[in-house]
């Protein structure tokens, strides 16, 4: 048996940062310029990596990015508007805002369980042929939207409640968070049959909606999400060229044997990393702890712990708001505490 010993030869140096904000998004705003900060001192966005727990956790920072022109590739999971499931519900929200989109409603039409191209195709050529012409309407008066979507008594009963779901929630005055939430009650029991791993995506649909909590238009929201990344993600087939820049994104199991000047390791919160179900046995909460030290040990030069302070989990109904165990109570001589306003 073999000890082992390890040491760094490496004197000084810059303390490395523990990053709380107090909202999801307000860590992603924060990560987004300290990016731009970094890259303005010379650091290549090529020796910068964002690590994370989960791939979800980083969908609301890829928002922020896209919208920065900051160009990603991402490790370790899909995009997060590449996901089926995300793009299933986006295309609800998008015939909502325009009921002229043909290709949402052939997608949201063909989830329903009975409903064929032959059929999604009839329903479709109804609308537009004899319902478009109320499309004026649909955006400027609740009695003129809500006539919009009744009168389909002759469609079968499975069409009929996706018309009645549509229905209630097509107010414009009503918030997309609203409108996203009935929407994941009517998707769930699709998402079950659909998908055997429909319990991760559930926890992908959750951080969508709480990220249409902080919109107040569909609009608004539809607009960030069509938003084009400056670069295509590692799941394409053409990879980028050796000249071309672009920031790393990735679970901390992708990021095992890798290294980077800069590193953020982001959703640093207890119950997010460890996640709470690791809590059930020391051996999955040491593993836990093995994937914090591979992840702090990415770093060459500078390294950004964040964590926000009020994620609302809709799985225990919990508020999380702690750091970490992993870092918390880590002294000032060793981790530079840091508060985002």
């Amino acid at each position: 048996m073999y000890t082992k010993e390890l040491f760094t030869k490496k004197s000084g140096g810059i303390l490395p940062q523990l990053v709380s904000a107090q909202t999801e998004n307000q860590q992603s705003r924060y990560v987004v310029q300290k990016i731009l900060e970094y890259r303005e001192m010379g650091v290549p966005l090529e020796e910068i990596a964002v690590l994370f727990r989960s791939s979800f956790h980083s969908f609301d920072l890829e928002i922020e990015l896209t919208k920065a022109n900051i160009p990603f590739l991402k490790f370790g999971g899909y995009k997060f508007i590449e996901t089926a499931h995300v793009k299933d519900v986006v295309a609800y929200l998008r015939v909502l805002e325009n009921p002229r989109d043909v290709v949402s409603w052939n997608r949201i039409l063909l989830l329903i369980d009975g409903v064929g191209p032959r059929t999604a195709e009839k329903v479709v050529d109804d609308i537009l042929k004899r319902r478009v012409g109320l499309a004026k309407e649909f955006k400027e008066a609740v009695t003129a939207t809500t006539k919009f979507w009744m009168d389909y008594g002759h469609y079968s009963e499975n069409v009929r409640n996706l018309f009645t779901m549509l229905k209630e929630i097509a107010a414009p005055h009503i918030p997309p968070a609203e409108k996203t939430f009935h929407i994941l009650q009517y998707y769930e029991p699709i998402l079950r049959v659909r998908y055997e791993d429909h319990i991760k995506r559930k926890k992908d649909l959750d951080t969508f909606q709480n990220i249409t909590e902080r919109y107040k238009s569909v609009n608004e929201l539809l607009t960030d999400l069509a938003l084009e990344p400056p670069n295509e993600s590692i799941t394409d087939i053409e990879s980028p060229g050796p000249e071309t820049e672009y920031l790393t994104l990735s679970t901390i199991h992708s990021a095992k044997g890798l290294e980077w000047n800069t590193v953020f390791v982001i959703y640093a919160l207890e119950g997010r990393f460890p996640t709470m179900r690791s809590a059930a046995t020391d051996e999955e909460m040491e593993e836990e702890r093995r994937l914090m030290y591979v992840a702090c040990t990415r770093a060459k030069e500078h390294l950004l712990i964040t964590y926000p302070m009020n994620i609302y989990d809709r799985e225990s109904g919990l508020i999380l708001a702690k750091p970490s165990r992993f870092i918390e109570g880590i002294g000032e001589n060793l981790l530079e505490p840091w508060v985002v306003e």
